[in-house]
């Protein structure tokens, strides 16, 4: 168990998990969990960790869009925002990079969600560890991350 899959289960919220196996040589952890577990691209995001200057902020975005930074610093209500280095997004979250989730991080951060989530009836996210995604309710990640909901995804 994760500590995301431990936080959820404390919120006593519905969600699922999915397990894979994770292939290290994929070229990207996205696509394939898309392909993995036969799930509709919309409903997969991946969880991003950016650098404000004034603090980190988690952002969730379609796999198969980019992250805009600048709409994602108007959200956080910052000047700026940048994609945190690696070992300071591992360091800050607890997860190593490609299975940060949303949820039981080691500190919690400020989190934006794109807009998009809402239109899906489920999305589905890192549970924490590369080969385990969670599915859950946009609504009850707003809820239990405390998001931000907003437009902050690009089109690849």
């Amino acid at each position: 168990m994760t500590p995301a899959v431990e936080a959820l289960t404390a919120a006593n919220v519905v969600f699922e998990t999915l397990s894979y196996g994770h292939d290290p040589q994929a070229a990207s952890y996205g696509d394939e969990v898309i392909a993995a577990l036969g799930l509709a691209p919309p409903s997969v995001f991946k969880t991003l960790v950016a650098d404000t200057g004034d603090g980190l902020v988690v952002a969730i975005v379609p796999v198969a869009a980019r992250l805009d930074l600048k709409a994602l610093a108007r959200a956080a209500g910052t000047k700026r925002a940048a994609l945190a280095e690696p070992a300071v997004a591992e360091r800050a979250t607890g997860y190593v990079v490609g299975g940060i989730s949303p949820f039981g991080q080691r500190r919690s951060l400020p989190t934006v969600l794109d807009r998009s989530a809402m239109d899906q009836p489920t999305i589905h996210v890192s549970g924490g560890r590369r080969g385990l995604e969670i599915a859950i309710g946009p609504q009850d990640l707003v809820t239990i991350t405390d998001a931000t909901v907003a437009d902050v995804a690009a089109d690849r």
